[in-house]
């Protein structure tokens, strides 16, 4: 076991709460279209996906080599340095999560990690490189990709099961969601995990603890992996209820299309190095799944807030980080204030999440959807409806014709008239 310093254990043990976090703030990645659909109760679905986070974080460790001998210079970075970038990736996390907003912890993670670098080190411990072709282009691609794959994928499961019995296909295609959405949450745990690997390993260099250029030790793996695995298990409710019902409204062959697309764009990644936004691909694939069904809409009022928010994930971490940096570069007392600031807007976080609480029972209530905004109601309109007889609900919405007026009496003649 390697030596530890009292600041190399409290970095440690506040990446691990990241970690954790990032569980619950991504578990609607992985399974808020299959709890949406009905594919499979809301406790059963998050075990599920625990269980494939923690297999996943033991496939790969090459986006974790991206986060400690890539993004940033190993040299002269100090534990409080990781320490305030840990903050800054924590509290947007859970800010994010207060609000129901889907927006990336990686990118929370990587922000924080670059501005608490550019505070201690300056611009120059940055590698630019890195951060563009590994972190800022996929972060564009990633989610186009994703969503045109989905649309695609959405067209070819209707035309498959056109001719199907409609009760055989939706149970047919829930059974593949089911499968599909145990490959994203597989996928999530090897790229999502691995970030906190990368750091904890970045710390351990940083304090002296292993040779740089190191691999992540095992037990740093299994660590990271259990604790994504629990912050999957606790669940985030809240933003599985923006996922599953406030950004489209999905059947059972969109939510296979969507997750079976998004987990194919995740692992390739994985296995290129790329840090991914797991959030940004599984976003783009649910509404590409939304546009590609026939009469399918997608809420873009929600869409574009998400957009806003993976916007501001990058600079609002790393602005966070630097200032935390700042704090913690006055000494240890300064680490303590910062220590003790995270834990308190922590829990007056939690605090006002108890406000309105979301759980397991009412994570499908469409209360809290919104309506459909003026683009997607022009697209269901000139959307021609998919192929069927017509339904009772179509035809009441048909007026019934006017009954004809009855002849009236012809008006009596006056015999006198006709003389």
């Amino acid at each position: 076991m390697e030596s530890f310093s009292l600041i190399l254990a409290i970095v440690v043990i506040t990446a691990l709460a990241f970690d954790f976090t990032n569980g619950f703030h991504d578990t609607a990645n992985a399974m808020a279209t299959t709890i949406s659909t009905g594919a499979l109760k809301p406790k059963i679905a998050v075990a599920m996906s625990a269980a494939l986070n923690l297999v996943g974080a033991f496939l790969s460790v090459e986006v974790a080599n991206t986060i400690s001998k890539g993004l940033v210079d190993e040299n002269g970075i100090r534990p409080e340095v990781i320490f305030a970038a840990l903050v800054g990736a924590i509290l947007w996390n859970l800010v994010t999560w207060l609000v129901g907003l889907p927006s990336s912890s990686s990118h929370a993670l990587m922000g924080g990690l670059i501005g608490a670098t550019v505070a201690s080190a300056g611009f120059g411990a940055v590698h630019g490189d890195v951060l563009v072709t590994k972190v800022l282009l996929p972060a564009v691609a990633a989610p186009v990709v994703a969503g045109l794959a989905a649309a695609v994928s959405t067209r070819f499961s209707y035309a498959i099961g056109e001719n199907a019995d409609d009760n055989a296909t939706r149970k047919g295609f829930r059974v593949g969601q089911i499968a599909s959405a145990g490959l994203v949450s597989l996928a999530h745990g090897t790229n999502d995990a691995q970030k906190t690997m990368g750091i904890i390993t970045l710390a351990l260099i940083a304090g002296g603890s292993i040779a740089p250029g190191s691999n992540p030790p095992t037990w740093v793996i299994l660590s990271a992996g259990l604790a994504i695995a629990l912050g999957t298990y606790i669940g985030g409710w809240r933003i599985i209820r923006t996922m599953g019902k406030g950004l489209t409204d999905l059947q059972p062959q969109q939510g296979f299309a969507a997750q079976t697309s998004a987990a194919t764009a995740i692992l390739a990644s994985s296995h290129l190095g790329f840090s991914l936004s797991t959030t940004h691909v599984v976003s783009g694939s649910v509404m590409g799944a939304g546009l590609g069904r026939k009469g399918g809409t997608v809420r873009w009022s929600t869409a574009t807030r998400m957009l806003v928010a993976w916007l501001l994930t990058l600079p609002a971490a790393a602005l966070v980080g630097a200032l935390a940096e700042s704090v913690t570069d006055l000494g240890d007392w300064g680490t303590a204030v910062v220590a003790v600031f995270l834990v308190a807007s922590s829990a007056a976080i939690w605090k006002l999440s108890r406000r309105e609480v979301v759980d397991s029972g009412n994570v499908n209530d469409t209360g809290a959807a919104e309506p459909d905004g003026v683009v997607t109601a022009a697209i269901a309109a000139v959307t021609p409806p998919p192929a069927g007889p017509v339904t009772d609900g179509l035809t009441a919405t048909i007026p019934a014709p006017a009954p004809a007026p009855a002849p009236s009496a012809a008006p009596a003649t006056d015999p006198a008239a006709t003389v």
